[in-house]
């Protein structure tokens, strides 16, 4: 919409009543409008009076052909006349006839991917990794290789591809007028498979429940599956379960469990991959694993200590108090008669006795504990 405000017609060579204010397209010397009449067929102009100085152009769902420079000119001796430029602003969008699409290539080799955007003012295009990794870009004069979070530019030159470029790349078209716009597409690499197998040897008891694993890698997608050693197909049932999760774009983790392991279940287990380039495999070993069985602490009979033996274990203390206890003891010589030494004697046996039994219980006690 422009405005034009036109004050004192009057001066000019023609009456007041016949001052006329046009537009014209400046760099196309069209005439648009005179006064409140289109001249132009254009139905998206219009031209609205709405006062005594004041005149209005109205363009409605401007076009890209509408911009450009605008005039309001009064007939006046001399002429009058004021401009404004029209800059039509479009925002991106995608040219997907001329944009890549999903790609498929071989490990190793050379691809260009390409994003074509149309918009006003030209749109920036800029390559991203969906995942957010790096894009390596191959410096062609130098030979040398960066990596980058964003590449600017139509066009994406990848060269000897390797698997870990396989994934999401986004190009993102933007000039400056919203929204951006973006066209994703799917790069893979092709390779046969490849099987890693993080253990070879797996060990379980008797009864209990083993899981093995492989993990694969392969482009296009491969069919996997598990065999015996001497190639019995393997397939899920109350004995066996299989499950297969991804780990990347092209990685898979096979697991392969064997319920209730058994004897007959001891031998190697293989991990087959095949897609339409080769084919693969990984070996694992299953063996019976003991467990150890716990020892009796039970005293053996030839390890039971008789009173003898005990008696010679005394320690040197225990044997000199036993002899002062003697000492201490009246004799039958010392006694006045029959009657006293039969009196003495019978007193200082259960002294004596008291104390072997104490000292054989405090030399037994740890014994018992052992």
């Amino acid at each position: 919409m422009f405005t034009c405000v036109v004050n004192n017609l009057g001066g000019h060579r023609k009456s007041p009543s016949s001052a006329q204010v046009a537009w014209i397209k400046s760099d196309t010397k069209a005439i648009l409008a005179i006064h409140q009449h289109v001249i132009t067929n254009n139905a998206r102009l219009s031209v609205t009076h709405n006062d005594v100085n004041t005149w209005t152009l109205n363009i409605r769902n401007v076009q890209r052909e509408d911009q450009g420079t605008y005039m309001c000119q009064v007939n006046t001796d001399p002429m009058k006349s004021q401009t404004a430029f029209l800059e039509v602003v479009i925002p991106p969008d995608i040219v997907y006839e001329e944009t890549s699409g999903d790609t498929m290539t071989p490990e190793g080799g050379n691809l260009k991917l390409r994003c074509r955007a149309r918009g006003y003012p030209p749109p920036r295009i800029v390559w991203k990794r969906e995942d957010g990794g790096e894009i390596v870009v191959r410096n062609d004069s130098t030979g040398s290789k960066t990596r980058k979070h964003a590449v600017e530019g139509e066009d994406l030159v990848l060269h000897k591809v390797t698997r870990s470029e396989m994934g999401v790349y986004v190009c993102i078209a933007s000039n400056g007028v919203p929204p951006p716009v973006s066209k994703r597409l799917m790069l893979f690499v092709n390779f046969h498979p490849l099987i890693q197998v993080p253990n070879q040897l797996v060990g379980a008891p008797v009864a209990t429940d083993v899981t093995i694993q492989c993990i694969v890698e392969a482009c296009p997608k491969a069919i996997n599956y598990w065999t015996r050693e001497k190639g019995e197909m393997i397939i899920n049932n109350d004995k066996y379960q299989m499950d297969e999760s991804p780990q990347s774009a092209y990685g898979v983790l096979m697991k392969l469990t064997v319920r209730k392991f058994r004897k007959a279940d001891i031998g190697a287990y293989k991990c087959i991959s095949k897609n339409s380039i080769g084919d693969a495999e990984g070996i694992v070993r299953l063996y019976e694993l003991t467990l150890p069985r716990r020892k009796s602490l039970e005293l053996d009979p030839e390890q039971q200590l008789s009173d003898a033996h005990l008696q010679d274990t005394l320690p040197e203390d225990a044997e000199e108090a036993l002899d002062e206890e003697d000492a201490e003891a009246p004799s039958p010589d010392e006694a006045s008669g029959t009657s006293a030494s039969s009196s003495a004697t019978s007193t200082a046996t259960p002294v004596r006795g008291g104390l072997a039994a104490l000292l054989m219980l405090v030399l037994l006690t740890p014994l018992r504990h052992f």
